[in-house]
C-alpha cells in the first residue's frame, strides 16, 4: 500500500533536523523508498531532492515533520494530487500535525498496517479577477483573507453568493474559512468551530463598522464572490492560508469556491478531533459526568 513515501520538512528550524533523522532511518527499515523536498534534503545531507508538487505526484503519502504552517503548504503543494499527509509535530499548536515526535513509530506502524483513520478535508479554490483579468487560481486549506493594506483604514466590499447579493461591508476584512480554518483567524474573529465533517464555508467579518454584520455559514456548494469597492487606489489585499498574497484595488474580485479535490490526512488509531480542541483551546478540565 505504502511503497513511496514523500518527506516534507519544516523550514528555516534546524530543530527538526533530529526528528527528520529518526523518521527517515525508520522508513528505511520500513523497506519503503524515501522521497524528500529540498528542507529535508538539506538536513538529511542528500542532494536529490524534488519538488513538494513532484513528491505529491509521485508518492503514496508524505510524511511532514513541523508545524500546521508547514502542512498548510504541504497541502496546497499534494492536494491536486489527492496524496494523503501524516503530520508529525515539530511546531507550536498541532491541530493538523497531531502524531507526537516521541510516538511517531508506533503511529506511523499502525497507519501502515492499514489501521489509520482517513479523514478528507474540504479545500478552497480561489481566483483572482485583476483589472478585470482572470488570474492563475490557488488553494487554501484554512482561508482566504480579504483585507485592508493600511491598517489605519477599512475596506469597503460586496459579498455575494451563488449571484446573490449578500451585503456590502465597512470593516478591516473578511475570513472566508473552511471547517479547518474554523479553528484558526475565523475563531478570533468571532466564527464559529466547524467540524471538519461538515462541507461548509463560514464568512466572519473583521472588526466591522456595523456591529450586526455577523459570520455567517454557507453551504460548500455555493460560489462567492468578494468585490473590492472604491477606485484602483483602494488598497486591499487577499492572503491565503497566511502564506501567500496579492493586492487588490477597488474594482477587483475574489472568486471562491470548493476544490474539486479534498486534502487527505491519516491519523493513527485513536484520534479524536473533540479530544484535539479540549487541548489545544484549554476547555473545562474536569471529568465528564458517569453514565
Amino acid at each position: 500500500m505504502f511503497e513511496r513515501i514523500g518527506l516534507i520538512a519544516k523550514r528555516d528550524d534546524a530543530r527538526v533536523g533530529p526528528t527528520l533523522t529518526r523518521v527517515a532511518s525508520y522508513l528505511a527499515e520500513c523497506d519503503v523508498t524515501v522521497a524528500v523536498d529540498s528542507v529535508s534534503a538539506g538536513l538529511l545531507r542528500r542532494d536529490d531532492a524534488i519538488s513538494r508538487a513532484e513528491l505529491g505526484k509521485t508518492c503514496d503519502a508524505c510524511v511532514v515533520v513541523g508545524g500546521d504552517g508547514t502542512l498548510l503548504d504541504a497541502a496546497r503543494a499534494v492536494t491536486p494530487y489527492e496524496t494523503p499527509l501524516i503530520g508529525i509535530n515539530r511546531g507550536r499548536l498541532g491541530f493538523m500535525v497531531d502524531v507526537l515526535p516521541d510516538a511517531f513509530s508506533t503511529a506511523l506502524d499502525e497507519i501502515f498496517d492499514g489501521n489509520g483513520i482517513r479523514d478528507a478535508r474540504l479545500m478552497l479554490e480561489a481566483n483572482l479577477i485583476i483589472n478585470g483579468q482572470p488570474q492563475e487560481p490557488f488553494l487554501a486549506l484554512n482561508d482566504v483573507v480579504v483585507r485592508n493594506q493600511a491598517f489605519a483604514r477599512m475596506v469597503e466590499f460586496d459579498t455575494r453568493v451563488g449571484g446573490r447579493f449578500v451585503t456590502s461591508h465597512r470593516a478591516d476584512g473578511i475570513v472566508i474559512a473552511t471547517p479547518t480554518g474554523s479553528t484558526a483567524y475565523a475563531l478570533s474573529g468571532g466564527g464559529p468551530i466547524v467540524h471538519p465533517g461538515i462541507d461548509a464555508i463560514t464568512l466572519v467579518p473583521i472588526c466591522p463598522h456595523t456591529l450586526s454584520d455577523r459570520p455567517l455559514v454557507i453551504g460548500a456548494n455555493e460560489e462567492l464572490e468578494v468585490v473590492i469597492g472604491g477606485t484602483r487606489e483602494t488598497e486591499a489585499l487577499v492572503t491565503w492560508d497566511g502564506q501567500k498574497r496579492h493586492a487588490l484595488g477597488g474594482g477587483d474580485k475574489v472568486v471562491i469556491r470548493a476544490a474539486k479535490q479534498k486534502l487527505v490526512m491519516i491519523h493513527p488509531p485513536g484520534y479524536d478531533y473533540f479530544n484535539i480542541l479540549r487541548t489545544k483551546l484549554r476547555w473545562g478540565r474536569g471529568q465528564p459526568i458517569e453514565q
